[in-house]
């Protein structure tokens, strides 16, 4: 993974054809050309007279009865012959008018919404959604609108061997009294930070108010200026996967820059490059990119839903992957911005907790410890008063379960935890040797400043 931002040395970005349809020579209707009538009499004549007499019989013998798999008679085929000449051209004009109101009447109420199905009802052909693409992108736009002036560029200046450098990102203004949310990366290694509103207002010596290594946040403070704009924080509960979204940031340093996606999963726990593993995060097929970092990634309603802070990197060729962007969910900023603006620190983090320190199993582990599986997570040190010291858990054990949900290495744990909160009670099972055990475990909280 890799933050979306980086260093930069620079202090600036960078005639249709109609058809007519074809018509063929007109075709004389076929007459069916018969000898002259014969009568008929003896044998024969009364054969044909039995057929006159009963209709029944004579399709019986012209086509036996068919039956199903279900032991069920089934419509015989049809003994006429098929209409030839100009029936043939007036069924097929009929057949076309007939698929062209339908059609008409099908599309006219086809429009689009989230949840809609598109199923038959008693009702109607189909489930009408709610949104037409005029209305989704006005909603866009003005969605785009509420959001973009809360947002800011954040400009930092630090030092390197190589001499000054200056990184661009992005914040969101989340109080009227002058704080501004962004990521911790971006202002860790800072030694002096600058504040670009969407209208050009530019604030420098910004001050750090406090920082959340953990969770990849931090807070600025400022003298708040004359029609500063507050962001509107949604409820990052209610997203759905599919959901439309947008990120407001200033990619590569191009300030007040919209890109428009959608919610590509939820839940994701992801591990920085040479930081902590960030919890619950969203996942988003949304350009996020370097300089994107602590903007907005906003709803349909001009919500902020979360702050983005992690690329995917494409192992082969060590390079920001296409459409896997990653967001903090803003339900964990709106619980960590206020202790940071009371306090300074983060007191609480509200993430689920083992006590435990572990790591993955591998095939050396496996055979140097003669462990039984070859798979899970393998304690190796535990606070004895903590949530899995207490439930009986030991070094040596090898967790494989958490409410019958499997174990494969410690990411897979991390997702299980980032699902449940402080006090939430799991079953977790476990080997000890060869020996399979279960604990019911009561989860803890991780400590402000663990990973």
């Amino acid at each position: 993974m890799h933050h979306s931002d980086a260093n930069d040395q620079s202090t600036g970005p960078f005639e249709s054809v109609s058809q007519t349809p074809w018509q063929g020579p007109e075709e004389e209707p076929y007459q069916e050309k018969r000898p002259p009538h014969q009568p008929m009499d003896g044998p024969e004549a009364q054969f044909y007279q039995s057929l006159r007499e009963d209709p029944v019989q004579t399709a019986w013998r012209e086509s036996p009865p068919l039956w199903n798999t279900s032991g069920k008679l089934s419509v015989p085929p049809s003994a006429k012959q098929p209409a030839r000449g100009s029936r043939s051209v007036a069924m097929l004009a009929l057949t076309m008018v007939i698929a062209s109101v339908f059609g008409v009447g099908l599309f006219a109420g086809w429009t689009f919404s989230r949840g809609a199905g598109i199923l038959p009802s008693t009702n109607s052909l189909l489930t009408v959604p709610s949104l037409t693409g005029n209305t989704i992108e006005a909603a866009r736009e003005a969605a785009i609108a509420k959001v973009k002036p809360s947002v800011v560029q954040v400009n930092v200046t630090g030092m390197t061997r190589r001499g000054e450098y200056i990184q661009h990102a992005s914040g969101v203004v989340v109080d009227n009294r002058g704080y501004i949310v962004t990521n911790n990366h971006v202002v860790q290694q800072g030694e002096s930070i600058e504040v670009v509103f969407a209208d050009g207002n530019t604030i420098e010596n910004v001050q750090v108010a406090g920082t959340d290594p953990v969770d990849d946040l931090a807070v600025l403070r400022i003298d708040p200026p004359a029609n500063m704009v507050v962001a509107t924080l949604g409820d990052s509960s209610k997203l759905q996967v599919g959901e439309d979204v947008m990120a407001i940031g200033n990619p590569l340093g191009v300030s007040e820059t919209v890109t428009h996606g959608i919610v590509s999963a939820l839940n994701r726990s992801m591990l920085e490059r040479y930081g902590p593993m960030i919890p619950n995060t969203i996942q988003t097929d949304t350009p996020i990119n370097l300089g994107n970092g602590g903007g907005a990634l906003a709803d349909l309603q001009g919500n902020v839903i979360g702050i983005p802070t992690l690329i995917a990197i494409d192992p082969r060729f060590g390079s920001p992957a296409n459409g896997m962007g990653f967001a903090i969910p803003i339900n964990q900023v709106k619980l960590i911005v206020p202790q940071i603006i009371q306090d300074g620190s983060v007191t609480h983090t509200g993430r689920a907790a083992l006590d435990i320190n572990s790591e993955d199993i591998n095939a050396y582990l496996q055979a140097s410890d003669n462990l039984s599986v070859d798979h899970g997570v393998y304690v190796t040190d535990i606070e004895s008063d903590g949530p899995a010291g207490q439930a009986g858990l030991q070094v040596g054990d090898v967790i494989v379960e958490m409410n019958g949900k499997p174990i494969d290495n410690e990411a897979s744990l991390a997702d299980l935890l980032a699902t449940k909160v402080p006090g939430d009670k799991v079953s977790v099972r476990i080997y000890r040797g060869d020996q399979p055990m279960t604990f019911n475990v009561t989860l803890g909280e991780l400590p402000a400043g663990d990973d």
